[in-house]
């Protein structure tokens, strides 16, 4: 490998402004040189304008309109000169905002740490060793390795390439790819630096350009800020904290309630300030019931949900890059998935050889007595493998040949790759042997293997027989061919440019020889069967696409459970028009050779149908149809860094387990959230109610701006903490998808909220009613009001916690942020009903314990009657 030399002196020596360090070496960093300059230098990542700071966090939660009622208050019970009653107010105000610091703060960190697993990943060399690491871990030094679909973790120097191009239209506006050569004798004494991007045939790659062909080897020289992206400003995306529909959504129901809450707020404080003559309490009477109204916590809960949600996925090795999936996975009714690596275990193993002319050899264990056919069928698949395979079908070629004792080449040997293109769907590769002779060795698809040896049409069936046979064993069948073309000019090399290289652009150029087909066994994950049976009662429809063969697709759809009566191929789907296709892939579960490309078109055609689609994909033509889906899924572990870019969710373990999971976690956090919602706008009802009857009545007040302080103490962390730890339903995989149209606040829940929010007023308008015709002081009717709001409180919660009617097992569902809440909300109520400078504060009379009972007594009741209700109500609020 060329090193640098000349003014690269000081890049050599370990300058931190420029250059590698220390010559790296084909074995790269060690770990501890790697940790040293991840020190030195930082992470390769730049800022994040989009980070909240806690300072940042605090002056958000500040500048809610609660906060400022609650000042408003206090400040008002000051000029009245109740000093204990305006800190208590005061209290109970920097415990609402610390509580909803904490749960921001909270969702920061899980933001940050959702950003870290966002981080492009880089393969780099370390130790002789090939390791995949974020992106933000690469440093100087480091051998980096560059594939098709790669973005690029950092700027570098090329030191090995092969038929590499890169998009840097990032950089330069240009979308037309470059092409990029290793670095040279002759490029002794250049300078990244000096290199711009855009130019044709320069040893240099940057720092968020894209791999767009070929493969290379290179070695950092510039990271984070350092980097050409970096110095000219340009900033890493971040991801989506709410939905966008369901931000509006809330924002409107608000900002709706808000109005007519401001309006209420002034009609009570004329007809308190008119009828009592007290304008100072009229206005807290009047701050007490805007309060009331104010449902400021759909803001927070939608974040909270949100952000949770996601890590919630991510516990389940699923990223979410946009929150707004999470509204959609409910929704899905299709489900198309790859078969390789998702379906299947990605663990390629030669399973049988058909040399030309011979019998079939089916694989099982060692095979010593291999005949010469079958070996030299062998041998040539190796051969027509990269020397350091990475892809399964490779490396097992490799692993069966050496077992059988065979040698593989010498990587310094190869002399020219011819890479798979779209119109032949082959890879061949050109090696020296001893005396100068070449040998081409090329595998792909039979019917592209039957093009190169120019099959007549009576081989072409024998061929076909052959692989229908080996494919109805559910196997992905190659086939193999040589050339042996004339001896390569002396000197020259691969890749050291076109004008030397005897080779021609294209295998069809080359005579080749027919060797015979390989059959390929990737086992179908333990997993995928009853996940695919879990998908059908859920309503969605799996679909795999394919590139195999149809045989081999069938059997392998029959294995995985997936409908497999008719399989149509993608010449199949050429041949139709985008009207005709949709209407045609309306019955077929299995597509095979299906060509990348046109994975968007079926995409496009399903949506056509109404349908709601996701979509699984790794490589860099699925980025169209994974951005085109209602729900992209990129693979995580094999899948290129555009195909993660283009997607909604990636799959960290590439498990089709895990969608099935995804869609699971999707519909519970959707429906938590829709209870949460109801159970906000549901006790506001009552809160709001109890505010104003008074007025109306002239009665004593029950509620003033300290009690509803402490009632919203007890409401945020229920809706956002207690809802969002809820276990999913029993039948959340049992429903058909919901409309993907529909509203979260449909009419209906909106109904169901209103509904329980009225009976719950009716049932504490009756005890404070009942308290007051029974003559007792003010203080007790308070207090008999105010503990039977906060029982009724409780008998929402359990209520809204399930839409199935069970509330014997609603009590023993296990829910540890349930337990937290009720304990601190039960011991804060005790304090202020049997402490008496509380029982001051809060203008309580003595404690009797007939308040408990009634207050008991007014929430079994409401409670019976909403499961009641939910008999009729719950099914359609479940759908």
């Amino acid at each position: 490998m060329p090193k640098p030399s000349g003014s690269r002196a000081s890049a050599e020596a370990g300058s931190p402004a420029s250059g590698t360090g220390r010559s790296t070496g084909d074995a790269g960093l060690d770990a501890a040189e790697a940790d040293r300059r991840l020190a030195l230098d930082g992470p390769n990542e730049l800022p994040r304008p989009g980070t909240r700071t806690l300072r940042r966090v605090t002056l958000d939660v500040i500048r809610e309109p609660m906060f400022g009622l609650l000042l408003a208050a206090g400040a008002i019970y000051f000029v009245l000169g109740d000093l204990a009653e305006a800190m208590m107010l005061l209290a109970f105000a920097s415990l609402s905002v610390g509580i909803a610091i904490v749960q921001e703060h909270r969702s920061e960190r899980v933001l940050e740490a959702l950003r870290d697993l966002t981080s492009p990943r880089a393969l780099v060399i370390r130790n002789g060793e090939r390791r995949r690491i974020p992106g933000r871990d690469v440093v100087r030094g480091d051998l980096i390795v560059l594939a098709e679909g790669d973005r690029v973790a950092a700027d570098a120097i090329l030191r090995r390439s092969e038929d590499l191009q890169l998009d840097e239209s990032l950089l330069t506006g240009e979308s037309v790819p470059v092409r990029k050569r290793s670095l040279s004798a002759a490029d002794d004494r250049v300078e990244l630096a000096a290199l711009p991007p855009g130019g044709d045939d320069l040893p240099a790659v940057f720092a968020g350009t894209l791999v767009v062909r070929g493969q290379g080897i290179a070695e950092v020289n510039a990271t984070g800020a350092a980097s050409r992206i970096g110095r000219i400003g340009q900033a890493l995306g971040g991801i989506e904290t709410a939905t966008p529909r369901l931000t509006r959504e809330t924002r409107a129901i608000v900002r709706t309630v808000a109005l007519v809450g401001l309006a209420c707020c002034l009609v009570a404080v004329l007809l308190f300030g008119l009828l009592r003559g007290s304008w100072l309490d009229a206005v807290l009477a009047g701050i007490a019931l805007g309060m009331s109204m104010l449902p400021e916590e759909f803001p927070l809960v939608l974040t909270v949900f949100m952000v949770m949600g996601a890590w919630r996925l991510s516990r389940a090795r699923v990223l979410t890059r946009r929150a707004a999936a999470i509204e959609t996975l409910g929704a899905a009714t299709v489900l198309c998935t790859d078969k390789t690596g998702t379906l299947t275990e990605n663990r390629m193993a030669i399973a049988a050889l058909q040399p030309a002319g011979g019998e079939s050899l089916w694989i099982d264990g060692d095979s010593p007595a291999a005949p010469a056919g079958a070996r030299r069928l062998l041998g040539l698949g190796a051969l027509a493998c990269a020397p350091e395979p990475h892809d399964p079908m490779e490396k097992a070629f490799h692993a069966l040949h050496q077992q059988w004792g065979g040698e593989l080449p010498d990587p310094d040997a190869l002399r020219h790759v011819w890479p798979l293109r779209p119109a032949l769907l082959a890879v061949g590769q050109a090696w020296e042997q001893s005396g100068g002779t070449l040998v081409v060795a090329a595998k792909g698809a039979p019917e592209a293997i039957a093009e190169l040896c120019r099959f007549d049409a009576a081989r072409r069936g024998t061929l076909q027989a052959d692989v229908d046979r080996l494919a109805r064993a559910g196997l992905r069948v190659l086939g193999v061919a040589e050339a042996r073309p004339a001896a390569m000019p002396a000197g020259v090399r691969s890749g050291s440019g076109a004008s030397a290289d005897p080779m021609p652009a294209d295998l069809t150029g080359l005579d080749f020889q027919y060797a015979g087909l390989v059959g390929l066994e990737d086992p179908v994950r333990d997993s995928v069967p009853e996940a695919v049976a879990e998908c059908r009662s859920a309503g969605i429809r799996v679909v795999m696409i394919t590139g195999d063969y149809p045989q081999t697709a069938r059997a392998i759809a029959g294995k995985a459970g997936i409908d497999s009566g008719s399989v149509m191929t993608g010449t199949e789907m050429a041949r139709l028009g985008d009207a005709a296709l949709a209407g045609a892939i309306a019955g077929v579960s299995v597509f095979a050779r299906i060509m990348p490309e046109q994975k968007l078109q079926l995409v496009q055609a399903l949506r056509s149908s109404g349908e709601v689609v996701a979509m699984t994909g790794d490589g860099v033509n699925d980025a169209p149809a994974l951005k085109a889906a209602d729900i992209g899924i990129a693979m995580g572990g094999r899948g290129t860094d555009v195909a993660r870019e283009a997607s909604a969710i990636v799959l960290l373990d590439d498990d089709f387990g895990s969608i099935v999971r995804t869609v699971r976690l999707g519909r519970r956090i959707y429906d938590n959230l829709r209870k949460a919602m109801t159970y906000i706008l549901a006790i506001h009802v009552p809160i709001a109610g109890m505010a104003l009857l008074p007025l109306l009545t002239g009665l004593p007040i029950v509620f003033w701006p300290i009690h509803i302080a402490f009632l919203e103490m007890v409401i945020d962390p229920v809706c956002s903490i207690v809802f969002e730890a809820e276990k999913e339903e029993s039948d959340v995989m049992g429903r058909p998808p919901r409309d993907p149209e529909s509203r979260i606040l449909s009419a209906q829940v909106l109904g169901w909220a209103l509904l329980q929010g009225l009976l719950a007023f009716a049932v504490v308008a009756a005890a404070y009613l009942g308290a007051a015709r029974a003559g007792l002081p003010e203080g007790d009717i308070r207090a008999i009001g105010f503990v039977t709001l906060i029982l009724v409180n409780l008998a929402l919660i359990l209520v809204n916690r399930s839409y199935r009617v069970d509330p014997v097992g609603l009590l023993l569902r296990p829910n540890r942020a349930l337990v937290w809440v009720l304990v601190a909300a039960g011991g804060l109520t005790a304090l202020a009903l049997a402490w008496p400078p509380a029982q001051q504060v809060f203008r309580f009379g003595s404690f009797h314990w007939r308040d408990l009972a009634i207050g008991t007594g007014a929430a079994i009741a409401l409670a019976i009657a909403l499961d009641l209700l939910k008999m009729l109500w719950g099914r359609r609020l479940a759908g």
